[in-house]
């Protein structure tokens, strides 16, 4: 097995298993395989990003591209599934900063819209990145950024310092 790619392969487990039988899971497994996820997709827009502020000549298009891959990947990994009542507060030891809001029915096609739209940009993302051309992808990497926002700002809380 490649160890370099032990460590996705597992949250590509986790979260295959997760999408498929989340009912199964409890909920503070959910937290944590959707914080495992979110912080897989912050890594790897991190690597795009630095990506995008490096000169032309400097620019890795094959890392950018694996990047949004992993991105795109996980957007449309069906973690929606990880979002069962009650993952909302912290379950033993795992914290969550999911706020209670994300429940309420009629925040549901707002939701479901945020949701829509995050995996549509992370797709065109990574369609971009296959171009390789450097101010296009910087221009969708914004879109898919804001996507992402847009769920942060009405459903997750501020962290505490």
């Amino acid at each position: 097995m490649n160890f370099a790619k032990a460590p996705l392969l597992a949250l590509a487990t986790i979260l295959g298993a997760g999408a498929v039988s989340a009912q199964h899971l409890k909920p503070e497994e959910m937290i944590i395989a959707r914080q495992a996820g979110y912080r897989t997709m912050d890594w790897n827009m991190d690597k795009i990003k630095a990506q995008l502020e490096a000169p032309a000549d400097k620019f890795d298009k094959k890392l950018v591209l694996n990047a949004a891959k992993v991105v795109q990947a996980i957007a449309n990994s069906g973690m929606g599934a990880l979002y069962a009542p009650g993952t909302d507060k912290a379950a033993g030891e795992v914290k969550t900063r999911l706020k209670p809001e994300f429940f309420d029915p009629a925040n549901k096609e707002e939701l479901t819209k945020i949701a829509m739209n995050f995996g549509t940009q992370a797709n065109k993302l990574a369609e971009v990145a296959e171009g390789g051309d450097q101010k296009a992808i910087q221009a969708q990497f914004g879109e898919t950024g804001k996507a992402c926002k847009g769920c942060h700002d009405k459903f997750r809380a501020k962290e505490k310092h």
